[in-house]
């Protein structure tokens, strides 16, 4: 498990029903309990009850990863992705993990298994789906088939 600061950019997998297989960026407010928990604050998330305020939450450290790599040449910004190749869209303020089913035009249909959704996205909605294990990005090659 990595071991975060204050300041620190990361992603926090959400584990509340309706909302599993999707991460959101946040940003370290605070390690808690010799980083057994964090206080984080989303960037895309807001209060319920005061929408211009970010939320902000305590969760478990096995929530919390370190921001996936980015992009570094045009060409890896505009990939083209394969039938049944895992993903993240993102969709509803953070990343949901997908599967491509199709390609029509210039978008891609990614199905959902959470919630048998299938959904068309534009390429710069996409990303390549990475799995943190023993502190190394990985790339998942679990496909429907």
């Amino acid at each position: 498990m990595a071991v975060f600061s204050k300041g620190d950019r990361v992603e926090v997998c959400s584990k509340e029903e309706g909302f599993l297989g999707s991460y959101y960026e946040a940003t370290v407010v605070s390690p808690l309990h010799n980083n057994t928990l964090y206080k984080v604050q989303y960037k895309n998330l807001v209060e319920e009850e005061d929408q211009t305020r970010p939320l902000v939450e305590i969760v478990s450290a096995d929530e919390v990863r370190p921001m996936p790599p980015r992009p570094t040449t045009p060409k890896e910004a505009t990939r083209t992705f394969r039938y049944l190749e895992r993903v993240d869209a993102f969709d509803n303020d953070g990343w949901w993990v997908g599967t491509i089913t199709g390609k029509q035009g210039s978008k891609y249909w990614v199905y959902f298994e959470t919630s048998n959704d299938e959904i068309a996205y534009p390429v710069s909605q996409l990303r390549n789906h990475l799995e943190w294990c023993n502190g190394k990005w990985v790339s998942c090659t679990k496909s429907l088939v």
